[in-house]
């Protein structure tokens, strides 16, 4: 059934969900919600599989008339929502019925919201998934941003018999001074004479950000002498540092699968969140982990997640 008309569509607004990782062998970026754990916690809140398909919403969001009645939650960004004028308070479920306007303004903490509706946002499966690739133009709308007056449909799904809300103890905290925890390498035997400055400098989050990667400005890392700019094409993955001859960090994210040029670090898979919230402006740093601390924060946020759904399901979680 329809769900929402597009009144205005914000900066960036894009149908995401878990990505299509199965594909990724063939050249086909995985896509998907940049910050998985917003994207979780707005589909636990309105009762949807972990799989559903959101809307992804950058900087500033859309202006949304409801077309039918549903379960709606927002997660993520703290854009200023709200529902026939009235705020919409973030990670916390509410009831939406067709005629209402849903709001989103300018992102006054983080980057990206997550919205999710009973069901899911219902686009068509394109390589398993349905989150949209801007660069290779598939999934979502026509592989593209939102535009003024798109329909989106949702799938079927029932509505709640009360609220959910996220407990304060685990909603983040989005900050403007950012420190990414990251691996050296896999290339970092290319800048033995500039890794201490890598790992003691502070970055700035350029314009020059989007969801294939984040630019970042400060002190120029080169290549020790004699070793080559560019290496041969090889897949990367989201977290991966890569060093161009500039000297400035580029953070890649969810839309390439191979790269040609040197990786100097890869920030772990539990602070990519905190890459996907960053605006222009953010200052970042890097701090050096070992394989075996970034297992554990892997494991430690993988019982963290398993604690929240079993809050929402109302059955006991594990013992920490």
């Amino acid at each position: 059934m329809d769900a929402f008309r597009v009144l205005s569509p914000g900066s960036l607004t894009t149908v995401q969900d878990g990505g299509r990782y199965s594909f990724i062998d063939r050249g086909v970026p995985p896509s998907g919600a940049l910050d998985g754990f917003a994207y979780r916690i707005a589909n636990l809140l309105v009762g949807n599989p972990p799989e559903a398909a959101v809307l992804e919403l950058t900087l500033q969001g859309p202006a949304l008339e409801v077309l039918c009645e549903a379960d709606a939650a927002v997660a993520g960004a703290d854009m200023g929502a709200t529902l026939n004028d009235g705020p919409v308070a973030p990670w916390k479920s509410f009831r939406v019925k067709g005629g209402d306007i849903l709001r989103f303004h300018f992102a006054t903490t983080g980057c990206r919201t997550y919205l999710a509706v009973s069901g899911g946002i219902d686009v068509p499966v394109v390589m398993g998934s349905r989150a949209t690739c801007l660069k290779a133009k598939i999934g979502g709308v026509g592989g593209r941003a939102l535009k003024k007056d798109d329909v989106l449909a949702r799938a079927t799904g029932a509505l709640l018999a009360a609220p959910r809300r996220l407990p304060y103890r685990w909603i983040p905290t989005y900050r403007a001074d950012i420190v990414l925890k990251a691996l050296p390498g896999p290339q970092e035997d290319a800048f033995r004479s500039g890794m201490e400055t890598f790992f003691d400098t502070d970055y700035m989050v350029t314009p020059q950000s989007d969801r294939m990667g984040y630019r970042l400005q400060g002190a120029p890392i080169h290549h020790d002498e004699g070793v080559p700019q560019s290496i041969i094409s090889e897949p990367v993955l989201p977290g991966n540092v890569q060093l161009p001859a500039d000297g400035q960090p580029i953070i890649l994210l969810v839309e390439q699968t191979t790269g040609g040029y040197t990786k100097i670090a890869t920030v772990i898979s539990t602070d990519l969140p905190k890459v996907a919230q960053a605006m222009p402006g953010n200052r970042i740093w890097f701090k050096k982990v070992t394989l075996e601390e970034a297992h554990a924060l892997y494991r430690s946020e993988a019982a963290r997640m398993k604690e929240i759904e079993a809050f929402f399901s109302g059955t006991p979680g594990p013992r920490s």
